[in-house]
């Protein structure tokens, strides 16, 4: 069997068996109090925000970086057309603001927030008892179980224990059922963190951990990161395996090494693929995160890849100030491929903490046709006849995943410099075209040197070649006849140069969470791969 015959099979049969437990039938067996008596609380490291406690008292919700005011009535109650928002709002995230509250008061409004999500989501709805989002909110209602049960009266108390008594059932239950690799393994952090928060003599805690380093061991790759290949998916798993293995310190310091080695690992991967701005680039689902919460998971860690490398497909070259990153365009498996761009030989490029080449990103929520953000023309790369290296199903088993064209993708650094090869051969039997891309800092990273080739696979190769340069938000271009001045928003100035190819500049936009999306430009430089062996460009600082 195939392993896409095999995906799809498995996830028919999962999927089948799922509807089942979850019906009315059997879901009867999930309520009753937990059967763990939880004694500890689990550790939280986030920051917190007084000012958000006293904006949520006011009826104003600041969540995944959208502000909702609801006027007073309560955010489970307000009709929110914003997927995230409505996802942190039912993870519960915002629990930890109140680790700062200083009255009664304060503490009693986030365990009545808890109560009112019991009176109107404490049934079963496949939306608000997502695995993933359950999963994240029983592990958030473990880390502060003191907001929620200290000084609550006994009909309180036994409400929110028995609704939280009743989610870890449904863990449980499902645990082995479910498809998502994410869900999997989130999953088996909440059930780890179950184990751990129950008395020091639960024997389950050996069993849950291993699980929970089986599932890793599946979907991280041989550098770390998950197979995804989404850095949006790195930090979320790594929320919360922190927090578990800052609790094996405290609880259960016999395993806390095996923990902190898979941490360690996993932060190293994950600034393999960040930028000197401090976020990661934007890359397979991954678009702009909240700083605070990146800026906590590193602070967990002194692991950094500080030089030229190559991790999980992606180079890395670092000169000076500047840093690249750019993507080989290696397609994951399908079961992992459901939010992967198709980005072959797409880059970002920072110097300090300014961004001056980038991707678009992932579209925003509700947005007509998200797929056309997951395409090669949102990305700084090359694409012909405005066409993807790599291919994206509209119908089918494989609907919305994406699938590899062609052998698989080349990179390797050269030698003593700080250059990057890549080459790209998802338009080989499309076109005759090899496409291979050379990145180059100079010394001090003052300069970008890049070189695009075409070599023909075959006698008659066609295909008109798009080069796309996708700027930074805020940046002001000047086109001159034979160079581009870019005005960042720091004030630097920086020249594009380039040869081969005729250039034009189009506009662009570059995706934010706190914003939408921003306009901005892009530079277009344009060629025929069978006639153009190749095309070069420059980007220089004017000091």
């Amino acid at each position: 069997m195939t392993p896409v015959l095999r995906f799809i099979t498995r996830r028919a049969i999962l999927t089948a068996t799922d509807r089942v437990v979850t019906s009315p039938l059997v879901r009867w067996t999930w309520t009753g109090p937990a059967n763990e008596d939880l004694s500890q609380a689990l550790v939280e490291f986030r920051p917190t925000d007084r000012e958000s406690i006293l904006e949520m008292i006011e009826g104003r919700y600041l969540l995944a970086s959208k502000l909702v005011d609801t006027h007073g009535d309560s955010p489970f109650s307000v009709d929110v057309d914003h997927e995230d928002w409505i996802e942190e709002l039912e993870s519960f995230s915002w629990l930890r603001h109140f680790r700062d509250a200083r009255t009664d008061e304060e503490r009693l409004f986030a365990r009545h927030l808890a109560l009112d999500w019991i009176d109107r989501e404490g049934r079963f709805s496949r939306r608000s008892w997502a695995p993933s989002l359950t999963a994240r909110r029983v592990l958030n209602w473990l880390r502060h179980q003191h907001i929620l049960f200290d000084g609550a009266p006994a009909d309180e108390l036994a409400a929110i224990s028995r609704s939280l008594g009743t989610q870890i059932a449904s863990l449980k239950l499902r645990s082995a059922l479910l498809t998502d690799p994410v869900d999997q393994v989130l999953v088996a952090i909440a059930l780890a963190g179950v184990a751990i928060c129950a008395d020091k003599g639960n024997d389950e805690v050996p069993s849950r951990l291993r699980r929970v380093q089986a599932l890793l061991a599946q979907q991280l790759d041989a550098d770390a990161l998950h197979k995804s290949r989404s850095a949006r998916i790195q930090v979320l798993l790594l929320v919360e395996l922190i927090t578990i293995a800052l609790a094996l310190r405290r609880h259960y310091e016999q395993f806390a090494a095996s923990f902190a080695q898979i941490t360690e690992r996993m932060q190293k991967a994950l600034d393999a693929v960040s930028l000197g701005t401090g976020e990661p680039g934007y890359f397979n689902g991954t678009g702009q995160m909240p700083h605070d919460i990146i800026v906590a998971v590193q602070a967990q860690s002194a692991a950094r890849a500080r030089s030229t490398s190559i991790s999980s497909g992606y180079g890395r070259l670092v000169s000076g100030r500047a840093i690249v990153v750019a993507d080989s365009g290696i397609v994951p498996p399908p079961e992992f491929a459901g939010e992967s761009h198709a980005s072959a030989l797409a880059f970002e490029f920072s110097h300090g903490r300014d961004l001056i080449v980038a991707n678009c990103g992932p579209a925003p929520p509700h947005f007509d046709d998200p797929a056309l953000f997951r395409q090669g023309i949102a990305h700084s790369t090359i694409t012909l006849n405005a066409m993807s290296a790599a291919a994206l199903p509209t119908r089918g088993a494989l609907n919305g995943r994406l699938v590899q064209v062609g052998k698989l993708p080349a990179i390797q650094t050269l030698e003593g410099e700080d250059s990057l090869v890549m080459r790209c051969f998802g338009y080989v039997e499309r076109f005759g075209i090899t496409i291979e891309r050379h990145l180059t800092l100079l010394p001090e990273g003052k300069t970008l040197v890049g070189q695009d080739k075409f070599i023909r696979t075959r006698p008659r190769a066609s295909g008109a070649a798009t080069i796309r340069f996708h700027l930074a938000s805020g940046t002001d271009v000047e086109q001159g006849e034979d160079l581009v001045r870019l005005r960042l928003n720091s004030g630097a100035l920086w020249t594009f140069l380039w040869e081969g190819a005729e250039m034009r500049i189009e506009d662009s936009v570059r995706q934010s969470s706190y914003f939408g999306f921003q306009r901005t430009k892009q530079i277009v430089l344009e060629g025929h791969a069978a006639e153009t062996p190749e095309i070069s460009w420059v980007f220089s600082l004017n000091d």
